[in-house]
């Protein structure tokens, strides 16, 4: 189950269930768009693969009990600011290499 979780890693920026702003990796890491596409430059600085939209979880139960009420999102932050000076140098040892080819 995909793990919502309640705002950016890096500038702890809301991003609650229903938002179109959350970025995330194939790890789940997440940013807000603003972070991950801007300063980030589309690389996640804990594991150097690209950024997504997160989907949104329905708010109300359509089918199966799929929805934010059986399956609420994380309630608890994850802040883990990022050293820029650090994602410099990952971000320029992949020489501009596309998401899918690092």
């Amino acid at each position: 189950m995909l793990e919502l979780r309640p705002s950016c890693e890096h500038c702890a920026g809301a991003l609650p269930p229903e938002s179109v702003e959350a970025r995330i990796c194939s790890f789940e890491c997440t940013f807000c768009a603003a972070c991950a596409e801007g300063l980030l430059s589309n690389v996640c600085p804990n594991c150097g693969g690209g950024f997504v939209p997160r989907p949104v979880r329905p708010a109300r139960n359509w089918k199966g009990g799929n929805y934010l009420g059986d399956y609420p999102a994380r309630t608890v932050p994850k802040l883990r600011p990022v050293d820029l000076v650090a994602h410099a140098e990952l971000v320029n040892s992949l020489q501009g290499l596309p998401p899918e080819k690092r």
